[in-house]
């Protein structure tokens, strides 16, 4: 017996645009109300939290918004040079971000939180790492990174 159901995305699962928008909204404003994080974001754009959502969304097997539209994987990456995060910075950015996603009821099925954090843990690392870099030699072109149900693309090489 087969199984032909498609596994849907991770976009999909989660509830579509709307939900990325909804929760890089929220979740923000609680941002800037953080003593810790808070002078780091103050000066983002108004869009910030739009393109973020989009950059999540696409990642996770959206619509290619953010690529497309609003930036690139390169323009991403750069946006974190020179901050100096922390790893205080890190974790109280994912407390803030899973408090955020139980609030708004996001899938707490194992697969999608174990998916979800998976990626959250991996940006996350990857944006302190380049935060301490003043210029960094990547290619323009690099593609966005793709996030599914579990699957890692190997150690990570700087």
């Amino acid at each position: 017996m087969t199984n032909d159901k498609k596994i849907p995305t991770l976009y999909e699962w989660a509830g579509g645009m709307p939900v990325f928008e909804k929760l890089t909204d929220t979740f923000y404003k609680k941002v800037l109300a953080d003593p810790l994080l808070e002078p780091v974001f103050k000066h983002m754009s108004t869009e910030h939290q739009q393109h973020v959502a989009h950059f999540i969304a696409e990642v996770f097997g959206g619509p290619k918004t953010y690529s497309e539209q609003e930036g690139s994987h390169f323009k991403m990456v750069h946006k974190h040079l020179g901050k100096h995060l922390t790893e205080e910075h890190r974790k109280r950015w994912i407390t803030l971000l899973l408090e955020t996603a139980d609030e708004l009821q996001l899938p707490d099925d194992p697969e999608f939180r174990s998916a979800f954090v998976g990626y959250i843990e991996w940006g996350t690392r990857i944006a302190v790492i380049n935060s301490r870099e003043n210029t960094l030699d990547m290619d323009k072109e690099q593609p966005m990174p793709k996030w599914g149900w579990g699957e890692t693309g190997g150690p990570y090489i700087p």
